[in-house]
């Protein structure tokens, strides 16, 4: 029986020119010739470093069990920015564990610290390179590397990667002008890190097949081979797997992994499927799946998290990159919360319930966004309370095909990329997809979210015990009628039913079913006396007198809610 061989993915990351490439190719090629001087053909065994992937081999370190057998490790190469948070995300169920590559000279970067932020989301384990160690004086070299380690131990202290390892190599010693015979510094001790770092990641053969294909070529006389990572399940010979971004289905002809025929595959590992009568120039990079397994959306709800070094707030209406399965589109964001009763209610996890009501919230809630005002108020009440969880509705501008509970990523990508900030905004959960092209008409009105309205009038006058006028609630073209029956509260206690227009001017009517307290009628009396006994000259002291709080206007409350996708755009009160 052949030796296993267990695969880790290794995803390599850093900021632009922090050396990940020459690392993963001094790593591949150390792996396959120092450390266990394998056959000249098996050296070449189809790294792909262009498409960032190469592997290396090792034997199986203890911690991953008794006898026999190899540990590949394959290296996940992101190279350009953009690509990296698509890579990552795309990659994120199947990258184990992570190489956050620093520049010793420069230490954290803008982009090493969204790597970290992408690795916080979507890995496990981490390992820190400080790369380039070559560049530092020689006689300084040492202290340089302990400065940078406290450094990153520092910056990492509140991230779940706390006293993560860091190693300090020299991947290409004199830069990529050097030549080839200079020899990477550090390699072989990090490379007993990752050993020491690996482990047996928890990987489930059921449910639909999907799979990362980053490289597709034809063999003569075989066919097509579509190369990649399996994200989810499991494939066996023979079966169909579709294309869902041509929709086409082939059926699988044969299977290589590391270059050994196989008849079965399963999520982790890292494949080669061939089909026949397939033109490989038709997927580059793409997803393949058990037929019919991935669904076509226009639009999400997805519950999410705001990316704490995210500078500013996340408006809704907003317009943000959306990486959603592996394709980044542009999508417009609306945010919503549990009604403020069920702020501190725990939520179901990867479950949307449609029966429930939500509030409308013009941006995401965090301690940043509630205003200084409210935190004054809140500071003496105690801590601010915010929602256990949150949720968007995302529209996308153009339809998007993935899995279900798949990864979400909403990011600034159009933020210059020199500028000293995060591009990262949220990052979520898909909890429901909107396959319908016309969702804003089929589906929306079933997602009960209501924006609170509160509009404030006066009482003008008392016209008997029961009935009083109210003004400047409603403009002057107001339609009054859409309003009568809803309940109202006068500031001094009163509930009362809006009766019905007075007059052209916004005026109305408002009944008071129990009666208009004693003290009520009497503040009222002698407020409207004295307006109609004085002119229009005494009216300026009778607003002087009212500001100095000598006869307060009885003022009208009316609140109620109104849901954002109901067509009829109904008011509805408690």
């Amino acid at each position: 029986m052949a030796a296993r061989v267990l695969n880790v993915n290794v995803g390599v990351l850093g900021h632009i020119d922090s050396g990940k490439t020459a690392l993963a190719r001094a790593l591949s090629t150390t792996g396959s010739t120092a450390a266990f001087d394998r056959a000249p053909q098996s050296r070449a065994r189809g790294i792909t470093l262009d498409l960032g992937f190469s592997c290396l081999r090792t034997a199986l370190p203890p911690q991953l069990g008794p006898g026999p057998g190899e540990l590949q490790l394959t290296l996940v190469d992101c190279p350009g920015h953009a690509s990296l948070i698509r890579t990552i995300i795309g990659g994120a169920q199947i990258i184990d564990l992570m190489m956050l590559v620093i520049d010793v000279t420069k230490g954290m970067q803008t982009q090493s610290a969204e790597c970290l932020v992408i690795g916080q989301i979507a890995c496990q384990k981490m390992v820190v390179v400080l790369n380039k160690i070559d560049l530092l004086p020689e006689g300084k070299r040492q202290s340089a590397i302990e400065k940078m380690t406290k450094k990153m131990q520092k910056t990492l202290e509140n991230t779940k990667f706390s006293g993560c390892p860091i190693v300090a190599v020299a991947a290409k010693p004199g830069g990529p002008e050097a030549p080839e015979s200079e020899n990477p510094q550090g390699i072989s001790e990090l490379i007993e890190v990752l050993k020491s770092q690996a482990y047996l990641p928890s990987r489930d053969p059921s449910g639909h097949f999907l799979m990362a294909v980053d490289h597709c070529f034809s063999i003569k006389g075989q066919g097509t081979v579509m190369t990649g990572t399996i994200l989810s399940g499991s494939v066996s010979l023979g079966d169909n797997v579709e294309i869902p971004a041509l929709k086409v289905t082939k059926r699988v002809k044969s299977m290589q992994m590391f270059h050994t025929p196989v008849t079965y595959a399963m999520q982790g590992d890292r494949v080669g499927v061939c089909v026949t009568q397939f033109d490989p120039k038709l997927l580059e990079r793409g997803l393949i799946c058990t037929p019919d397994s991935l669904h076509t959306i226009h639009a999400a709800i997805i519950s999410l998290k705001k990316i704490q070094y995210f500078r500013g707030a996340l408006l809704t209406k907003a317009k943000f990159h959306i990486t959603v399965g592996h394709e980044t589109v542009m999508g417009r964001v609306m945010f919503f919360s549990p009604a403020p009763a069920n702020f501190s209610e725990e939520i179901q996890e990867n479950v949307f319930d449609f029966e429930k009501d939500y509030l409308y919230q013009e941006q995401y809630l965090s301690k940043d966004s509630v205003s200084s005002e409210e935190n004054k108020e809140n500071d003496q009440a105690g801590e601010v309370q915010l929602p256990k969880q949150q949720w968007a509705l995302l529209e996308f501008e153009k339809p998007v095909t993935c899995p279900k509970l798949c990864l979400v990523i909403g990011s600034k990508l159009d933020t210059d990329i020199h500028a000293n900030t995060c591009r990262l905004a949220f990052h979520g959960v898909l909890l429901h997809g909107m396959e319908d092209k016309n969702y804003t008409e089929t589906f929306l009105p079933k997602l009960k979210v209501y924006k609170q309205k509160h509009k404030e009038g006066q009482v003008e006058r008392v016209m008997d015990d029961y009935n009083v006028i109210g003004r400047s609630l409603f403009k002057k073209e107001t339609n009054i009628q859409i309003f009568v029956g809803l309940k109202v509260k006068l500031s001094t206690g009163e509930d009362g039913i809006i009766d019905g227009g007075f007059g052209q001017s916004g005026k109305f009517k408002i009944r008071i079913p129990d009666g208009l307290k004693p003290d009520t009628k009497m503040l009222l009396t002698a407020a409207s006396k004295k307006k109609s006994k004085g002119g229009k000259g005494d009216m300026t002291k009778e607003d002087e007198s009212s500001k100095n709080g000598s006869a307060q206007p009885v003022t009208i409350s009316l609140i109620f809610k109104r849901y954002v996708f109901d067509t009829q755009k109904k008011m509805i009160q408690s």
